[in-house]
């Protein structure tokens, strides 16, 4: 599978993947309140344990899919998720 011109460059392919990295980062990291709310709530283990599933299924797939580009874009991804971690735990501090 090629990719067109425009996406091989690698620095232009490192930061769709730190853009991608930090878009699924703020996803998963934003969930996983929405997870802790649903065990501790009383709700059906099902609901939160298949929430669970679904990020991590989604975060290995996205970082398998970076790794198959390259070691440079699985980086930068990786940077991007750990960015939005910051970004989330920064807001969540910040709330009442």
């Amino acid at each position: 599978m090629s990719l067109p011109a425009l996406f091989n460059a690698p620095y232009t392919l490192a930061t769709l993947a730190l853009c991608l990295g930090f878009a699924l980062g703020l996803l998963h990291f934003a969930s996983l309140r929405r997870v802790t709310s649903l065990f501790l709530g009383g709700n059906p283990a099902w609901r939160a344990l298949g929430l669970q599933l679904a990020r991590l299924t989604l975060l290995t797939a996205a970082l398998a899919g970076l790794a198959r580009l390259g070691a440079l874009p699985l980086l930068a991804g990786t940077l991007g998720l750990l960015l939005a971690r910051q970004a989330v735990l920064r807001h969540s501090r910040k709330e009442p």
